[in-house]
């Protein structure tokens, strides 16, 4: 998670408690060190936000503090609503945590629309205890235009070994693909994160050429990704 955002989350996590949040449970919610923790803390406080306490003893939001409200009319609220539990369909164990924190957040400060359900079939949970391929790691390689090593498993050439450069991650209902160019294939080609047997970062990247080859790749398959008027 980005710093901004990090800093972020601590005073949402800060404004909903009724007692002080130790570092270390701040640390444990946000995944980052204790170390990393004291330093938000001292990041806020600089930037005049009324964080209050001490290592050791915990943390808290002076009383009165809030956030500008966000402000939507009611379509807008219902479109958040409905696409933010579309995103329970996509397999993406860390999208979906990302949208219940962004719910909460327009619940604190904007009526629910709990009349609108959206079904939660679909593609099957990104699980690392189940041996699948975290759709979060994916997310990151094309984020940051970095390669990727692959291992596939294919019904129709069995398992390989590719180095890919990924482009898009496109979510289906059953199922979620990876667009890339494969250096082994020496073109591009689309890969089912639910047919991935392992995916390993690597340090190489390829930001020079990357907004150049997804251009090709959107041109080939067709996509536009701008919405109609």
């Amino acid at each position: 998670m980005p710093r901004t955002g990090r800093l972020f989350e601590i005073i949402q996590i800060l404004r909903s408690a009724s007692a002080p949040v130790r570092a270390e449970d701040l640390a444990g919610k946000l995944e980052v060190s204790k170390r990393t923790i004291y330093r938000d803390i001292a990041a806020l406080q600089a930037m005049r936000t009324p964080v209050e306490g001490e290592a050791g003893i915990g943390y808290m939001l002076r009383k009165g503090y809030d956030l500008p409200p966000l402000n939507f009319d009611e379509e807008e609220l219902e479109a958040l609503h409905v696409g933010l539990a579309m995103l329970m369909r996509t397999g993406d164990g860390a999208l979906q945590k990302a949208a219940e924190r962004v719910s909460h957040k327009i619940k604190d400060v904007h009526a629910t629309a709990d009349w609108l359900q959206v079904a939660p079939w679909g593609a099957p949970l990104d699980d690392p205890e189940q041996g699948c391929v975290s759709k979060a790691l994916l997310r990151q390689a094309v984020r940051e235009s970095r390669k990727l090593h692959l291992t596939y498993f294919s019904p129709e050439s069995g398992e390989s070994c590719r180095t890919l450069r990924p482009l898009a991650l496109i979510y289906h209902i059953e199922c979620t693909m990876l667009a890339a160019w494969c250096e082994l294939r020496g073109g591009f080609r689309h890969f089912r994160t639910d047919r991935m047997l392992a995916a390993d970062l690597q340090e190489a990247d390829f930001a020079a050429e990357a907004g150049s080859l997804r251009k090709l790749w959107m041109e080939q398959e067709g996509w536009n990704f701008a919405f109609a008027p």
